[in-house]
């Protein structure tokens, strides 16, 4: 059953999935720390060409089946118009301000 973003735990992964699902790429990046890094799959990414590619340019969606860890680890159906959907593991780190620091996703 998917777990609605407005019901998710961590305040700043809530923000993170309903901006990637409204498509709201200023509000994403305000969630973001300053030095803010991210991998997929094990490889670090460029943060910026990612989020573009891979999101926004795309019309990324998530449909969160799991939430763990206080809700800063998800399993979700991740989809998008490069890939289609696909399962998917998102893992984050939120710095002492409430931002998110590092997130990592891959194929679950």
């Amino acid at each position: 059953m998917t777990i609605q973003p407005a019901k998710l735990s961590d305040p700043a992964v809530r923000a993170f999935v309903s901006a990637v699902n409204a498509h709201d790429r200023e509000g994403f990046l305000a969630l973001l720390a300053p030095d803010a890094t991210m991998s997929d799959d094990g490889s670090d990414r460029d943060l910026a060409d990612w989020i573009d590619r891979e999101i926004f340019s795309s019309h990324g969606h998530m449909d969160v089946d799991n939430e763990s860890r206080d809700g800063r680890a998800l399993v979700a159906r991740y989809s998008n118009d490069t890939w289609g959907e696909m399962n998917t593991r998102w893992s984050f780190t939120v710095d002492e301000d409430g931002r998110i620091s590092r997130f990592e996703t891959g194929q679950a």
